[in-house]
């Protein structure tokens, strides 16, 4: 998460028109949003890679206790960066690891998912200075220094994904589906005498702290396999609450996901889909295409559609935006992906009409700030040695300069 004031935004149509009105039909969902992707290594096996080179979201293996996190009980004393309210050594740690376990019950709290209560193991403690290390253990540090803290970078979270089936890191366990997530370490700025975060206990007495509640909810949805996403309501928008706020409502016990928006409990869906959820399946589908096919870019060749656009989908009755993606490419196995234009909004609410709209990402959430959901989609032999050049692909830049209009589809 990088640093930056939480203003109040309308969301802007910025240069693009209302696309349509419609009402959802129980078709399958489709993969979508801001997900960190990854392709699969098809110079292996089929029995590991499964084959095909169309990229695959990153995601954890769910289950009773699948997920464990530690964390590093390590705090910063010089400076103090973590501030509580029970400034006792064992209080510090309690309140903290408080945040932690609720900030899970946000997540494993949105319905229609197999992300349920018991999904993660119990929080453990470790006494380990340098905990989050490529080492299979998810692990959360708040006294661990890393290149990665550039100015402006408040917590940040490093996610190392399979490939193929059976790969592995450390003592982690082998990889039993492509995509899954085999280490994620959550990293808080340790240093700076500028930055602090506080407990919601102590967030009232600290107007200059982060909220530490909604930092570390935003990068468990990192480690859950989420990209940024550039709706502004959403947990995984790319910028902090201002310094002494809280953006949203803080989770209770009868609505612990009561800090998602709902394109953030949409997008999980997406990723964590429950087969018996009846309610949340329907999807929305389209292309973005030029009006006039030379304005796309010569290179790379193949580029059929508008790349990186943002869709938008809006519940017509309340105007709450209820999902969105980036869309403009589509694949089929074998693979690779085709820029194409093609979007899916999956896992949307049935029996509401819904007004769709197409924008650049031209605004508050550049193109730099999405990148694990764009530049992840295609493999080739100028990165990869001896990949197979029939299912090589290069990632064109995302559009960021186009207007849309809307036509009668088939």
């Amino acid at each position: 998460m990088t640093k930056g004031n939480l203003r109040h935004l309308s969301h802007q149509i910025l240069g693009a028109l209302l696309a349509g009105i419609y009402s959802v039909c129980g078709i399958p969902g489709a993969n979508g949003y801001a997900f960190n992707e990854i392709v699969p290594d098809v110079r292996q096996p089929s029995s590991v890679s499964g084959g095909s080179a169309c990229p695959v979201p990153s995601h954890d293996v769910t289950g009773t206790g699948a997920i464990a996190e530690q964390w590093s009980t390590v705090l910063g004393t010089n400076p103090v960066t973590v501030l509580t309210q029970d400034q006792t050594p064992a209080g510090r740690l309690n309140e903290v690891e408080q945040v932690i376990t609720q900030s899970i019950a946000v997540w494993t709290g949105v319905s229609g998912t197999t992300l349920l209560p018991g999904t993660f193991a119990p929080v453990t403690r470790t006494a380990t200075q340098d905990a989050c290390a490529a080492d299979g253990l998810n692990s959360i540090c708040f006294d661990q220094a890393d290149g990665a803290f550039t100015p402006g970078i408040l917590a940040f979270t490093r996610v190392i994904t399979a490939d193929i089936i059976g790969v592995q890191v450390g003592t982690g366990p082998p990889a039993v589906q492509v995509g899954q997530i085999l280490d994620a370490d959550i990293y808080f700025d340790p240093s700076s005498s500028t930055i602090t975060f506080a407990t919601p206990a102590a967030l009232t007495t600290a107007p200059k702290a982060y909220d530490l509640e909604s930092l570390f909810i935003h990068e468990l949805g990192h480690t859950l396999g989420f990209g940024h996403s550039a709706v502004w309501a959403a947990m995984m928008y790319p910028f902090a609450p201002a310094p002494g706020t809280f953006s949203g409502s803080r989770p209770t016990t009868q609505r612990p996901d009561a800090p998602l928006g709902d394109d953030d409990r949409t997008g999980l869906r997406v990723l964590y889909p429950d087969p018996a959820d009846t309610v949340n399946i329907g999807s929305l589908s389209g292309r973005i295409l030029p009006a006039n096919p030379l304005s796309l870019p010569v290179s790379p060749p193949g580029v059929t559609g508008i790349f990186g656009a943002h869709m938008v989908a809006v519940d017509a009755a309340s105007g709450a935006i209820v999902g969105a993606t980036l869309g403009g490419w589509s694949c089929a196995a074998p693979g690779p992906a085709q820029f194409d234009g093609s979007y899916q909004i999956g896992h949307l609410p049935l029996g509401r009409s819904y007004l769709i709209y197409a924008e650049p990402l031209d605004n508050s959430v550049p193109p730099s700030l999405v990148t694990p959901a764009t530049a992840t989609l295609c493999r080739n032999p100028t990165t990869d040695a001896g990949w197979p050049p029939l299912q090589a692909c290069v990632v064109p830049a995302v559009n960021t300069s186009f207007t849309t209009r809307t036509r009668p589809g088939p």
